[in-house]
């Protein structure tokens, strides 16, 4: 599953983090890979109180608790936003470009939000 969704900005960020849970439920494998504006879902401390939603990157760190642990980002994508891995909700495997496109093509089926 390929997220490039900033986590407030439409209801498809968090379509796709249900999504997600629900796989996991239902112990399907997947990837989970975080692109482009998706990459700030994963970051921690969110208030969301404001605009009355729950904290998506709280969700989020519940995935391993589904046997969710195939999380990729992009790096480009951190790098852009000037983010640190190791700042994340969640333990991710950064990839370069190459390594994005090898996972792409490895795919059996692309669901993208």
């Amino acid at each position: 599953m390929v997220i490039r969704q900033s986590p407030y900005g439409s209801s498809l960020a968090r379509a796709a983090v249900d999504l997600s849970l629900a796989m996991g439920a239902f112990e399907q494998h997947f990837d989970l890979l975080f692109m482009g504006a998706g990459v700030l879902q994963l970051l921690p401390d969110q208030d969301s109180a404001g605009i009355g939603l729950k904290s998506i990157g709280k969700v989020l760190s519940s995935l391993p608790l589904y046997d969710v642990e195939r999380v990729y980002v992009d790096a480009d994508a951190l790098l852009r936003h000037g983010i640190n891995a190791d700042q994340l909700v969640l333990p991710v495997q950064a990839l370069d470009t190459l390594a994005l496109q090898e996972l792409l093509n490895s795919a059996d089926q692309l669901v993208s939000c």
